[in-house]
């Protein structure tokens, strides 16, 4: 089985097959009513089309029948997050590890590197877009099955326990908050000092 290496980029593309360019193709405005524009395509957009050219490849690449991408499901994507383990850059200590749940190891450990959830999260945002920009039905989309939510999830946790980092998810003010520390602000600094 040969694949592209996608540890500098996770990537895909292609009408709903995984054939296409190498390269997103160049993006023509025509709002003006005169001359086009022809703009390139956003990192993001040329990154998710990288993202489908290479689950493409997996696929086509399938140990069993090779699928086309219209008849994969949530557990081919599973498979695909797993494969990409292997190019993975994140050291990830076992539980019999010495390391393990510390956040700065001070020797190196036989522990594997595996991909970050962080990244295999904002693949999978990517492949979600692409799928359907790819004339994949919403309902049918294998990227947004729960059962890929539960596994970022549980790759999350791991990774948070056995690198000693937790993941701590922002907490947004209140509207009441905001204006109070606004308040706050908006004071004299002597007026902040003595009461």
């Amino acid at each position: 089985m040969s694949y592209n290496n996608p540890s500098s980029s996770i990537a895909l593309t292609g009408s709903f097959s995984h054939e296409g360019p190498s390269r997103p193709p160049l993006v023509i405005d025509q709002a003006s009513s005169t001359t086009p524009i022809v703009r390139q395509p956003t990192r993001y957009e040329t990154q998710k089309q990288r993202d489908w050219i290479t689950f493409g490849q997996y696929l086509s690449n399938y140990p069993r029948p090779s699928i086309s991408i219209s008849e994969c499901n949530y557990t081919h994507v599973l498979g695909f997050l797993r494969y990409l383990d292997q190019f993975g850059k994140t050291k990830v200590h076992v539980q019999g590890c010495t390391f393990y749940g510390q956040p700065d190891p001070q020797a190196p450990c036989p522990c594997p590197l595996r991909q970050a959830w962080g990244s295999l999260d904002s693949l999978i945002g990517r492949l979600r877009a692409a799928y359907e920009e790819h004339g994949g039905a919403q309902e049918a989309n294998p990227f947004a099955n729960p059962m890929i939510r539960s596994y970022l999830r549980e790759v999350k946790d791991c990774q948070a326990k056995a690198r000693g980092v937790p993941y701590k998810k922002k907490k947004r003010k209140k509207a009441g908050e905001k204006t109070a520390d606004k308040g706050q602000a908006m004071k004299h600094p002597r007026q902040r000092r003595n009461g």
